[in-house]
């Protein structure tokens, strides 16, 4: 099923979160998917679900990837439990591609919508009634109204949504207890949470638990129809063709080749990523190894390439910067290193005034402007990930800018020019989906392999 809203702060990351937390709680598998490039969200749905939350973004992946990925992640699990992203039908720009209402037809699953109660009560069901009628290919088949303020008020609101012949599967009142902390790009992560983010899914889990009709919400997914896609498969997908893989051209298909060690940044400052992303890796030959660039003094052991999610490098710029052994090991690394929007930032010289990696030649810093949004970027130049002239479609979400001594990486449709490309270096605020674009993991490990990259 899929959790949407008619806008963003209706309580869908809540009642989401809440309902993979008890639905597991029953002794369900519970598979957890986001729609759209949030990386947020999917890390407090992996502690409700204990499995992976992933993503579903047509834009990011394409429309025929949607399907196969949703099948990839729900093997195994009783339910599926997507949650949107903004309003039903809010999607890139002035169309609803990509938005929840997209990815809802293309999987043909049932939508719950979530409805902020807050004051109103029989114009709630004027509001059902516009979303459930806008667009006949996608079936909301029930209500969970959120921020109820009392007994009475919950008797009005459902005896309206009865005769608009919605049925209402939950109402939540208002609970303080069950807030997450935010902060300028949204909540706070799970994984800087820890201990704290678990309680506060449990708690989650409890609401929904006691509001919610957990037997009418699996009546409503179970009625959701086979889907005929074929599941995505890393090893399928990251298979060898034509001149998408440059080392193609040395003879060897990378599983005959040894493995090499690919050290992906993890910790509270690098908590961004995709699940797609380490499985692409594995599946192109590499061995993963995490590593903490707030804790760790130096790389994994072995380490031919290095990748640099997102995450919030500017909340620990002064422990990024305390941690001189790994920088200047970082500094001076001789195989290519992939990094994304934090990834870009750690590499600069400095970022807020605090020494950086110095790998790019460029300062950030914090501003107070939001750049979001999907882009349409055109490499300019060759990198470990890049062939000048491809064109990528990802996301930015940052707030801060970067002073760049050199020539970009990229330009983009509403971006402008944007990074960092040299033999060794893909560094920019873009956000790409691997999924979508499988030689990406081939080229890195590939490259790792280089004896001319090697040293």
């Amino acid at each position: 099923m899929v959790v949407a809203a008619p806008s963003s702060g209706s309580g869908k990351t809540t009642v989401a979160t809440g309902l993979m937390a008890a639905l597991r709680a029953r002794g369900l598998a519970v598979s957890p998917h986001k729609v759209g490039p949030d990386y947020i969200d999917p890390g407090y749905h992996a502690l409700a679900a204990g499995r992976p939350g992933r993503n579903l973004d047509p834009w990011l992946v394409g429309e025929e990837r949607v399907a196969p990925l949703f099948l990839h992640g729900a093997a195994g699990c009783d339910v599926a439990v997507v949650e949107g992203v903004m309003g039903l039908f809010d999607g890139k720009g002035d169309s609803d591609f990509a938005s929840t209402a997209h990815v809802a037809r293309l999987l043909d699953a049932p939508v719950v919508l979530v409805v902020d109660a807050a004051r109103q009560s029989r114009s709630v069901a004027a509001v059902v009634h516009g979303f459930a009628t806008f667009d006949p290919r996608v079936r909301v088949g029930g209500v969970v109204l959120n921020r109820v303020a009392s007994d009475r008020h919950e008797e009005l609101c459902r005896a309206a949504l009865g005769a608009a012949g919605v049925p209402v599967l939950g109402a939540i009142r208002r609970d303080d207890a069950v807030a997450t902390p935010s902060r300028h790009l949204g909540l706070v992560p799970a994984a800087e949470r820890e201990a704290e983010a678990v309680r506060a899914v449990e708690r989650l889990g409890a609401l929904v638990t006691r509001s919610c009709d957990l037997d009418g919400l699996m009546r409503l997914a179970t009625a959701a129809p086979a889907l005929a896609a074929t599941a995505w498969d890393p090893a399928t997908a990251s298979a060898l063709t034509g001149p998408a893989w440059d080392a193609a051209k040395e003879g060897a298909r990378v599983e005959e080749r040894a493995s090499v060690v690919v050290a992906v940044a993890g910790g509270a400052a690098f908590t961004f990523g995709y699940a797609e992303h380490v499985e692409l890796l594995r599946a192109a030959g590499a061995d993963v190894a995490a590593f903490d660039p707030l804790r760790d003094e130096k790389l994994p052991d072995g380490t031919a390439a290095v990748v640099l999610g997102g995450g919030f490098p500017e909340v620990y710029a002064a422990e990024l910067a305390a941690n001189e052994p790994l920088r200047a090991q970082v500094a001076s690394f001789g195989g290519p290193i992939a990094a994304e929007c934090a990834g870009l930032l750690y590499l600069c010289e400095e970022l807020d005034g605090r020494r950086m990696c110095g790998r790019v030649p460029g300062r950030a810093r914090m501003t107070g402007r939001l750049t979001l949004g999907y882009r349409d970027a055109v490499a300019l130049k060759d990198s470990p990930l890049t062939r000048a002239g491809e064109r990528f479609h990802g996301h930015e979400f940052h707030r801060t800018t970067v002073e760049h001594a050199g020539e970009p990486l990229f330009r983009s449709r509403g971006g402008g020019p944007d990074g960092h490309g040299d033999p060794l270096v893909t560094a920019s605020y873009l956000h790409l989906h691997w999924a979508g674009s499988p030689d990406l993991a081939h080229r890195l490990v590939s490259s790792s392999r280089s004896p001319s990259v090697l040293r």
